[in-house]
């Protein structure tokens, strides 16, 4: 059983883990066709200070790399060896999707819809209740690294459900460019968090299947800023500035494809439009079609449809409302 005795000793996936120790630990969920066992690796760091727990977590989907990335750069670094408290980072959640550059399990699964999970349940999630089982109730708190599906390109964002003053707080320390407000989908990993009482911070930022070294700053920058909040940043580091206060996202809505063709993009991602101000052209490929996009609305482009091609109703804009 995961937790923290009145020892400061923490226990996870049964190895018992002592203030000021570090750990690696297997995360066992399933085997390959092969019978080659397939084991998430889970790196523990803690200090002889008593502190919080965080988990940081990449990977829930196996083709967004970005989060991937930041987790592993959080390591790189030494960031994760707190000054008080236990941080716990898994890189890669969803080793299968990983290994396949696919966002689902092999059973066809989103992770992120499978929580809190089924012990007799398919693949997915049965990976999901062991997780939510035997090493989400150790967590007080939890950052999520994610990025947008297919080729949609998300600007840096947090999201977090609306009127939640104290993930609000969190979020404007982490200080990404943007905070989306956004409803809590059911059977998320989010949703999870939130039914066992953690502060959950879910990130969004760039694209699948493609390593940003931008967005992965921002990610690791916010890290830092995070743990600064809560005592845990060691002493060395030193906390990035701020460049500008988040920009909150209340509401927003999709610009789609009125005509199939090669599309092409003319503005950068994040930057605020005014209606009518020409954003996009489609074309066909073969010189004859030349069609000029144009924003719906004013307000921010917090997502862009990368895709060369699209067709006619493909989401292309995901823009603030404001």
């Amino acid at each position: 059983m995961a937790g923290i005795d009145e020892q400061n000793i923490l226990t996870l996936l049964n190895k018992k883990i002592k203030p000021g120790e570090s750990a690696k630990i297997n995360f066992n969920t399933a085997k390959l066709y092969t019978t080659t066992a397939v084991e998430v690796p889970i790196i523990v760091e803690r200090s002889t200070e008593p502190g919080p727990v965080v988990l940081i977590t990449g990977g829930i989907h196996g083709d967004e790399i970005n989060g991937v990335e930041i987790v592993r750069q959080t390591i790189a670094k030494g960031i994760n060896k707190p000054a008080k408290g236990t941080i716990i980072c898994i890189p890669v959640v969803n080793v299968f999707g990983f290994l396949n550059l696919k966002r689902e399990f092999p059973d066809g699964r989103d992770l992120n819809r499978m929580f809190p999970g089924a012990k007799k349940g398919p693949l997915a999630s049965r990976v999901a209740y062991q997780f939510t089982e035997e090493i989400l109730p150790v967590a007080d708190y939890c950052l999520d690294f994610h990025t947008g599906g297919s080729s949609r390109f998300n600007s840096a964002q947090i999201r977090i459900d609306k009127n939640e003053k104290e993930l609000l707080e969190l979020a404007h320390i982490f200080n990404a460019p943007f905070i989306v407000y956004s409803k809590t989908i059911a059977k998320s990993y989010r949703k999870s968090c939130m039914n066992l009482g953690k502060s959950v911070l879910l990130f969004e930022g760039g694209k699948s299947l493609d390593s940003n070294k931008e967005i992965a700053k921002i990610g690791v920058e916010g890290i830092q800023r995070f743990l600064s909040h809560l005592g845990m940043l060691r002493e060395g580091f030193t906390v990035p500035k701020a460049n500008q206060k988040s920009i909150i996202i209340e509401d927003s809505s999709w610009m789609r494809a009125k005509y199939s063709g090669l599309l092409h993009i003319k503005i950068p991602i994040g930057k605020k439009v005014e209606k009518g101000e020409y954003i996009a052209i489609i074309t066909d490929p073969y010189g004859e079609f030349r069609h000029k996009v144009t924003a719906s609305q004013t307000g921010y482009i917090i997502n862009a449809n990368q895709s060369p091609i699209v067709y006619q109703g493909d989401a292309i804009f995901h823009i603030s409302k404001g």
